[in-house]
């Protein structure tokens, strides 16, 4: 359970490095939309964030 943990709280500091990267370089993370804008990089990158974010915290209160 330890690295399932470990994972998640890997793939949320990953979202938002990659989010924090897209509010510089929009095309840099969303390169395979017709649009690039930072308010897609808010909506993919934000949401992926707070739902692993959610998802950590849900498995340290459960462990």
């Amino acid at each position: 359970m330890h690295y399932v943990e470990l994972l998640i709280l890997f793939l949320t500091i990953t979202c938002v490095l990659f989010m924090f990267i897209g509010l510089i370089k929009p095309w840099a993370m969303l390169w395979w939309e017709d649009v690039q804008n930072r308010s897609k990089v808010i909506k993919v990158y934000g949401t992926l964030a707070i739902v692993f974010g959610l998802a950590y915290y849900g498995i340290k209160f459960l462990h």
